[in-house]
């Protein structure tokens, strides 16, 4: 009996919406992750690229939970002396929540070039549209 191996040429691919309107942040990205590293199908391979597409709505209605709002901080460095940029999530959220969402999302892929071919498959929007119809994606609840 042999153990089967995904190459890239045998991967078959769906496209999933997930809203995400009062999830938790951390809950949020770590499913959504093991999504697009294709761990909910059973023919998972370590090495091969055989998640799905997702597409994440509504990221400005994320929650963090207790003090994380103020307490968390993300940083940043310019490239130049002294130069690290610190922005507190509560700022981030109100700003650039799609981004925030994307970099929980980056966190918890691997790193690497398979890491950065999973996180091209992640589009992620502020509102309740998307750019995707197109491609006829299902919906997708995940747990709160």
């Amino acid at each position: 009996m042999n153990t089967y191996m995904a190459n890239a040429q045998s991967v078959e691919r769906k496209w999933y919406v997930v809203d995400a309107d009062g999830m938790v942040l951390g809950r949020l990205a770590s499913q959504v992750a093991n999504i697009l590293r294709g761990k909910h199908k059973p023919t998972w391979t370590p090495h091969v690229d055989t998640g799905d597409f997702v597409i994440i709505i509504n990221t400005d209605k994320v929650v963090l939970t207790g003090k994380k709002l103020d307490q968390k901080i993300y940083y940043r460095h310019t490239g130049y002396v002294g130069g690290l940029k610190e922005t507190k999530y509560r700022d981030l959220m109100a700003k650039k929540s799609d981004f925030a969402v994307k970099q929980a999302v980056k966190g918890m892929l691997p790193k690497g070039p398979l890491g950065r071919a999973m996180l091209k498959k992640l589009y992620v929007y502020t509102g309740n549209e998307h750019l995707q119809q197109a491609q006829q994606p299902e919906m997708l609840a995940l747990e709160r």
